[in-house]
């Protein structure tokens, strides 16, 4: 007889092994300096028949049956890394010590700044078989040095082709051949509910695995706590920690359907990654050309309520006057921005982009970004009660701003 749901959660709780991410605010992990420890043993199947004078925690476990995960794990862990970057910060000298007194003092010489070395810990995993690394930006921003180790014990030098801040996607390469590498797969497929496995080096703690589900899907940057990014994020349960920041996250095949990066520190054992088409799109053009291009319109947009309706048309100050209830509403069109230049004004409704209906900010978002500099976007917007159609060409997305 097969195990009923509530001795198969049973089973795999007294299996499981540590936990949840930890808190480390809205935003993107960064440095690995904790010597706290945590992990997630790999869950286990229960075997076929029910055991009849045993307990599930002392079935017998046969290394030579694995399960999904460990299939999945054997497949890729030898494809994911473990980077070590470095780089050195020249400190600021104190305001008091420019005091002309205490140049004097010093024998005419004020302290010179000290220069200090910060270091930090992340994951990547291998796109080529010559060597070609796809990791988080933060991980190896502006780094002097950056080691990547594989799981074999063997390292190399790594060479920051490119960084992307806006997406959180960074590309390496090592010099090396004949390299294990990763299968991509499709997170546009993904439905909340299905298996997702992390692997990763979290809190220094090399090639350690986790596991869960997919918790949601096209969770937008504001909503992760990272609004000037241009990503719409996985949701997942799988435990992400500091150091597991740019390693891949799994479906139940084994193949890499994003990149782990953030975790909210509101939030208990939720992490997020970025879709690998994402990612993908990126890092080819950062292994082409050393950096990537956005389009960018130069707008800010609520989506539109009753509700903000009602609040709009009552704000004075304001002076918009908006008669629908569903749509993207304009809230502001930045200066000189392709937006302006097309006609776009503050109070416009966007109802539709290239003929496809959208509701909210996120999607007007996702469709911009999905298309390319230069090219043309046909827009439907109510003004004042009134349709209308402009066109509008994106120009390249200054990292400065956002719109």
């Amino acid at each position: 007889m097969s195990l009923s749901f509530k001795q198969l959660t049973i089973y795999l709780a007294l299996l499981a092994i540590g936990g949840g991410a930890g808190a480390w605010g809205n935003r993107y992990l960064t440095a690995e300096r904790t010597s706290s420890s945590t992990g997630l043993a790999p869950f286990l199947q229960p075997p076929a028949q029910k055991p009849s004078a045993r307990t599930a925690a002392s079935l017998p476990i046969s290394p030579t049956s694995p399960n999904f995960i460990a299939a999945a794990v054997e497949k890729v862990g030898p494809a994911v890394v473990r980077i070590d970057s470095a780089r050195t910060v020249t400190g600021n000298v104190p305001e008091a010590f420019r005091n002309p007194m205490f140049k004097r003092f010093f024998g005419g010489e004020a302290p010179t700044p000290e220069d200090r070395v910060e270091r930090g810990t992340g994951s990547g995993f291998i796109l080529s078989a010559d060597g070609r690394l796809m990791t988080n930006a933060h991980v190896v921003a502006e780094a002097d040095t950056v080691k990547v180790t594989l799981k074999d014990g063997r390292s190399f030098n790594g060479q920051v082709v490119g960084t992307d801040p806006v997406t959180d996607v960074a590309v390496v390469k090592i010099s090396a051949s004949s390299l294990p590498v990763v299968k991509l797969g499709k997170s546009q497929s993904l439905v909340p509910g299905q298996w997702a496995i992390a692997i990763g080096n979290p809190l220094g703690l090399d090639n350690t695995v986790t596991a869960g589900i997919i918790s949601a899907i096209g969770r937008s940057s504001s909503q992760v706590g990272v609004p000037n990014k241009r990503v719409q994020f996985i949701q997942t349960d799988a435990a992400i920690n500091p150091g597991n920041s740019g390693g891949p996250l799994l479906n139940e095949q084994g193949e890499v359907v994003g990149i782990n990066t953030a975790i909210r520190a509101d939030a208990q054992g939720l992490g997020f990654a970025i879709p690998i088409e994402t990612a993908e799109r990126i890092a080819e053009q950062l292994f082409r050309s050393g950096r990537a291009e956005h389009p960018y319109l130069g707008i800010q947009m609520v989506d539109l309520t009753g509700e903000i309706k009602e609040e709009i048309n009552r704000d004075r100050e304001l002076g918009i006057k908006v008669t629908q209830d569903q749509g993207v509403l304009i809230v502001k069109v930045l200066d000189n921005s392709p937006a302006a230049k097309a006609g776009l004004k503050q109070g416009d409704v966007i109802q539709k982009i290239n003929g496809k209906s959208v509701r909210t900010a996120s999607e007007v978002q996702e469709m911009v970004e999905a298309s390319v500099v230069g090219a043309q976007l046909n827009l439907e917007i109510n003004r004042n009660g009134k349709a209308q159609r402009l066109r509008i060409q994106p120009s390249a997305f200054p990292t400065e701003e956002m719109g």
